[in-house]
């Protein structure tokens, strides 16, 4: 999916951060708890789960040297967020380290002189991250070659024009100046770049269809998105349509418009088809038919075998950021994948 702009969290209104002039190591903060915020929690625990790779000691911290304030007065850590107050704070940045190359095996789909199209495996997360520093696909693009992009944020994500889900597979593309990655994230804002997905969905969707939405931060779980009717969010906008039906699932093309966090997850969860084994949107258990005997020990084993939702990106398109030619590419479906919709083809039709 293209790289997300930074989401709303459901219960900030307005998140404004800068660097702290006199000390650079310092964030800044002000946010305003919206009006939804009905589930008690302690401000150390929420500033933890709002602010970007921040821990709840170095929240603790700050309080303590009253760099938190709540309504213009110094706070404590105990005390209970309310609808609409205003919290200002100092917090220590987390410290970032070098980033490593490392001879990581890369599955790569096409390279020149100012792109390389990646299929990338399902298990890779796409880049460095708080607590996830290693075995990246950054790790692996620079022990591949020190020809990235800096435009977005060099220090964690060089070369990094979009991005997709840890557990998802397939095509993405990586920039190796800044000029390309600036011409491939204009073909992104424009949603021009041509994605489509294939997935195995709990259920029968009608045949085609257009998922319409705002998605952002779900009010339940921070790691969690989903589809906000409160004006909030995102538009985020998913066509898709059925290739194939099995008994209480089905094979489904879907096609990005946009490109939200967890777009087509969220969608398709949303209106009652999860995708299969995906743990996070509720596709890891039996959705429809029979939870026991044989069909019971075919969706466990296909849990087992996947471990990660039934999503892979399959086809990309977009004008060339050098010749403005089409180009297009194809990812064949990986083995986990084929082997579902084998078991499903020989024993759910």
């Amino acid at each position: 999916m293209c790289c997300p702009e930074p989401e709303a969290h459901p219960h900030a209104k307005t998140i404004i951060m800068s660097e702290n002039s006199y000390e650079k190591e310092i964030r800044q903060l002000r946010l305003e708890v919206a009006p939804g915020q009905t589930t008690p929690v302690r401000i150390d625990r929420y500033l933890a789960e709002m602010v970007q790779n921040a821990t709840r000691s170095k929240v603790q911290q700050a309080i303590t040297a009253k760099r938190v304030l709540v309504n213009g007065a110094p706070t404590k850590a105990s005390y209970i967020v309310q609808a609409g107050d205003v919290i200002e704070a100092e917090i220590l940045k987390p410290k970032i380290p070098d980033l490593a190359p490392e001879e990581i095996p890369l599955d790569i789909v096409h390279e020149d002189d100012d792109l390389l199209v990646i299929n990338k495996p399902a298990d890779m997360v796409v880049h460095p991250a708080f607590g996830n520093w290693t075995g990246t696909l950054v790790n692996a693009l620079l022990h591949h070659t020190g020809e990235l992009s800096e435009t977005n944020d060099p220090a964690v994500r060089p070369g990094i024009v979009h991005r997709i889900d840890k557990g998802t597979s397939g095509l993405l593309v990586v920039a190796k100046h800044d000029t390309a990655h600036q011409r491939l994230a204009k073909q992104f804002a424009a949603h021009s770049i041509a994605r489509t997905y294939q997935a195995i969905v709990w259920g029968h969707p009608p045949q085609e269809g257009t998922f319409d939405s705002l998605i952002g931060r779900s009010p339940r779980d921070r790691k969690r998105m989903a589809v906000l009717t409160d004006g909030r969010g995102k538009r985020a906008v998913t066509h898709y349509r059925v290739l194939e039906h099995f008994d209480h699932l089905s094979l489904i093309e879907a096609r990005l418009e946009t490109g939200r966090t967890h777009q087509i997850r969220v969608h398709f969860a949303d209106a009652g088809f999860p995708l299969l084994a995906d743990e996070a949107y509720g596709g890891a258990s039996i959705r429809y038919g029979s939870n026991t005997g044989f069909r019971k020990d075919l969706f466990q084993k296909l849990f087992k075998r996947l471990g990660r939702q039934c999503l892979h990106a399959k086809t990309l398109g977009f004008e060339h950021p050098a010749t403005g030619a089409p180009v297009a590419f194809d990812s064949p479906l990986p083995p986990d994948f084929r082997e579902a919709l084998h078991a499903l083809r020989q024993y759910c039709q």
